[in-house]
Parts: C-alpha cells; sequence; structure tokens
C-alpha cells in the first residue's frame, strides 16, 4: 500500500496549493515573487544544460527509432487523445480544465523520473536520457505551437505570441548557456546530484505558488467543484492508461528489444512538471493559470504511482527471463 502514497514533492505541492488558498500573493509583493521566480526557473534549466554529458548524447542518438518512437508518442500520440476526450460534452470537463488536459497533452517528458524507472526495470538507460532531455529542448519549441494548434481546433482560444520568445528567454537561453560551459563545470555538477534537487523542487512549488495566488484571487475555487477534480483523476488515469497500453504493444509490433520497449514505455508515457509550469506563464500569459496546471500536477502523482508498479514489474519479468535462460542453457 506504501507505494500508493502521494510521495514527498506531492505532499508539498499540496501544501502549496493550500498555502496558496488561505494566503494568496497580493499587492507590490506579487511583482517582486514573479522575478524571484523567473531567476530560479532560469538557475534550474541553467543546471539541467551543464549536466547533461555530450559523450551520452552522442551515443543515445544514434538509435534514431527508439527516439522516433517516444518523440511520437509524447508530441502525436498525446494530442491525439486529447483531441478525442474534447468530444465529451462540456457539462461532464469544464473548458478551463479541458485547457488544462490540451496543454498536458503537449508537454515533453520528465528528465529524471523517466531515467529512474528506465533504469528500476533495466531499460536502456543511455537512450533514456537523451530522449528525455532531447523531447525537453524539442518541446520548448513545439509545446508552444502545439498548444496554440490544438486550442484553436478544441475552440478554446489561441495563446500569447510572445510565448515563443518568452520560453526562449526564460529556459532555452539558460539551457544553452549550461551546455556551453558543461565541458568545464559539468563533472562538478553530475558529482553533485543534490544541488539539482532543492532548486528543481523549489522553482516549481514557486511557480505553482505564484499560479495558484493569481487564480484563487480571480474566483478558482467558486469555479472547480469536487466532482470537477474528480472528472479530472478520471480523465488523467484514463488517458495514461491508453498510452502505456499502446506503447507497450506498439514497440512489440515494431520489433524493439526489451531494453528499448521498457525505455519507449516510460518516457513515452510521462509529462514533465518541471518544464510544464514554468511554459504555462508564457504560454498563458495574463491568464489565471491555476486550473490549467491542476491536470498537469495530478497526472504527475498519478503517473509516479502507476510506473513505479510497472518498473517493479518488468524488473521481477526480467529476473525470471534471466533465470529461465541459465536453465536452459544448462
Amino acid at each position: 500500500m506504501k507505494r500508493f502514497l502521494p510521495d514527498t514533492f506531492t505532499l508539498m505541492l499540496l501544501t502549496t496549493v493550500a498555502l496558496a488558498s488561505v494566503f494568496p500573493l497580493a499587492g507590490a509583493g506579487v511583482d517582486y515573487f514573479r522575478l524571484a521566480t523567473k531567476i530560479a526557473i532560469g538557475l534550474l534549466f541553467f543546471l539541467h544544460g551543464a549536466r547533461l554529458s555530450r559523450d551520452v548524447m552522442m551515443k543515445g542518438l544514434l538509435h534514431w527509432r527508439l527516439h522516433l518512437a517516444i518523440l511520437s508518442s509524447t508530441f502525436v500520440l498525446f494530442p491525439v487523445l486529447g483531441l478525442l476526450i474534447g468530444l465529451l460534452p462540456g457539462s461532464f470537463l469544464p473548458p478551463t480544465l479541458y485547457t488544462g488536459i490540451l496543454y498536458l497533452c503537449v508537454l515533453p517528458s520528465t528528465v529524471q523520473s523517466s531515467i529512474a524507472f528506465t533504469s528500476m526495470a533495466q531499460g536502456n538507460v543511455p537512450a533514456s536520457i537523451v530522449a528525455a532531455s532531447g523531447s525537453n529542448l524539442i518541446g520548448m519549441f513545439l509545446t508552444p505551437l502545439l498548444a496554440g494548434l490544438l486550442l484553436s481546433v478544441g475552440g478554446h482560444g489561441g495563446f500569447n505570441a510572445g510565448a515563443l520568445e518568452d520560453i526562449a528567454v526564460q529556459l532555452l537561453a539558460p539551457f544553452l548557456l549550461g551546455q556551453f560551459l558543461q565541458p568545464w563545470i559539468g563533472d562538478f555538477i553530475r558529482a553533485r546530484k543534490n544541488l539539482l534537487m532543492p532548486v528543481d523542487r523549489g522553482s516549481i512549488l514557486m511557480v505553482v505558488y505564484l499560479a495558484f495566488s493569481e487564480s484563487v484571487t480571480q474566483g478558482l475555487w467558486h469555479m472547480l467543484s469536487l466532482r470537477d477534480i474528480g472528472v479530472v483523476v478520471t480523465v488523467d488515469i484514463s488517458l495514461l492508461m491508453a498510452v502505456l497500453v499502446i506503447t507497450t504493444f506498439a514497440s512489440r509490433w515494431l520489433g524493439f528489444s526489451r531494453e528499448d520497449e521498457i525505455s519507449i514505455v516510460f518516457c513515452g508515457s510521462k509529462k514533465s512538471l518541471a518544464s510544464g509550469v514554468p511554459m504555462a506563464n508564457a504560454i498563458f500569459a495574463g491568464q489565471a493559470i491555476g486550473g490549467i496546471v491542476l491536470p498537469l500536477m495530478l497526472f504527475h502523482q498519478i503517473q509516479l504511482m502507476v510506473c513505479a508498479v510497472l518498473a517493479k514489474r518488468y524488473l521481477a519479468r526480467g529476473k525470471g527471463e534471466n533465470a529461465a535462460e541459465r536453465l536452459n542453457g544448462a
């Protein structure tokens, strides 16, 4: 039962939302906190860029079929499923939350959890590192474009035309600076993994607090009910299960090895909270994004719980197959 309980970071997210609901930011403090949040996000992407080894990138890039499969799941399969969800009646899924579902569907994959689960299940770790990192880099350009396209098709408006520029300044520029300095500082940062976690989690918590503060002051909790949240959880679970099933059987049908299948399943089914919340600030500039990022926050916890169970099953099955091979060889 322990694996189904929320992790520490999820509890921190819930606490942050509760804090923003009771003590939302107001007045001149909002501008100062927004500036501090942008600095924290810039630092996060700088550290991501500095940590990513170019040797690992080159080794992983050689497996282009695997990366194409993961990118297809992330930026094609998810958006198609998101549009199909739009066929549900508006009375079932409120427009703000459906916008959040569509936005969730165009986000890049996670980095840390995709690699961690691939490693736990004994999958192709080098390829997962490249796939997850590449997904985030491509997502800086593709996510705002797909968001505009899907929101337009879904009849929920577009996004600020300056979103690409904001993302380039806030996320891409620090990442590229980190990559430029990687030969000199990469080993130092990789040797101190604990350095990235506080920046990673702290920056997300800051963005969530700011987003929900602004949304609460605009009446977020007066517009949403417990039923609405339950609907989002149901949609998130259904979306994740559909992607897991499709990526699993597609990997086998395309002839990928067990290790590659694990990478495709875990990298192709994840959505990044670390990239998604900051990008939402740029894409939906001037809008109350609390309701928009809520489906992503719920999906984040669901994907962690489900993939933790799945990784253990892959590991157990792999050990069983290895044992059977040893017996047959004897």
